[in-house]
């Protein structure tokens, strides 16, 4: 027997770091996908050192670990929350979707020592196609709205890559400025669900200088996303993901803009199947 886990990376339109502040996020699972093969072995575990880690600390039964990823790792498209999905999936095919999220955080915390919210997991669970996920994190609901294909999103990479889980991002700022963005982010959210193209990419210029006061930007960053935004054909730019490099997404007028970024649009959200 062996299960096949399929997990898309994660678009963050707007709402960061809100999620564990039980605040707003619009997102959307990206075509990117991260792939675990789990196939059972009589006894033992096989696959890379981490990927066994997570499959143990998860309960998984006597296997082979296959990975293969579309997924850059350290680029704020939440690589890490992807294989921590699919091992949960892999262990568990009848596992209920927000347990799913629930049990994917808490082995990255254990593991990976990322102390993350639920906007990734979320994001990638309940995701629909051609649509955008509102998450609500202080029910932990969702409700999709339909992106509208005047919102065309492409992907810069900075070429600024991290790992969160040397980053204690949560304790990086002060404790009023973090519930100032907060609040003001809650509200570019809202007004992101019905907003135009040109509305819409004010709200992304905004919402990175709230990212960049509350301290999770850095220099160089903010060079490349003021020169993006200040491009012709561009509606707004942003740093996304949790902070300190990574992609910076970016809201075009039309598909040729910027030809060296690549176009993300929603997709399928995460499965498992199963082959006796």
């Amino acid at each position: 027997m062996h299960r096949i886990a399929s997990i898309p990376a994660r678009i963050n339109i707007i709402g960061e770091h809100t999620d564990y502040s039980g605040g707003l996020s619009f997102a959307f699972a990206a075509p990117q996908r991260l792939t675990l093969k789990a196939t059972s072995i009589p006894e033992g575990f096989e696959g890379e050192s981490t990927v066994v880690s997570l499959w143990e600390e998860a309960k998984g039964w006597p296997a082979q670990l296959t990975v293969a990823s579309e997924i850059p790792i350290g680029a704020g498209m939440s690589s890490s929350a992807a294989l921590c999905l699919a091992i949960v999936l892999c262990v568990d095919k009848d596992i209920e979707l927000f347990k799913a999220c629930r049990e994917a955080q808490r082995i990255e915390h254990v593991v990976l020592g990322t102390e993350c919210g639920l906007l990734d997991q979320m994001a990638m669970m309940f995701s629909k196609p051609n649509h955008a996920t509102l998450i609500d994190f202080s029910t932990n609901t969702t409700t999709h709205h339909h992106l509208p294909e005047s919102h065309i999103f492409k992907l810069i990479d900075s070429k600024i890559h991290r790992t969160l889980g040397e980053i204690d991002y949560q304790n990086s700022v002060d404790e009023r400025i973090k519930n100032i963005h907060v609040k003001e982010e809650n509200q570019r959210v809202k007004e992101a669900i019905r907003a135009s193209p040109e509305q819409l990419g004010l709200l992304l210029n905004a919402s990175h200088e709230s990212l960049r006061t509350i301290g999770v930007s850095l220099e160089e960053i903010d060079q490349q996303v003021n020169i993006l935004q200040n491009t012709p054909g561009v509606w707004g730019a942003r740093m996304m993901g949790g902070g300190f490099g990574g992609m910076i997404l970016v809201l075009v007028e039309h598909k040729d803009i910027l030809p060296q970024g690549v176009v993300v649009q929603p997709s399928e959200a995460g499965f498992v199947q199963e082959f006796l």
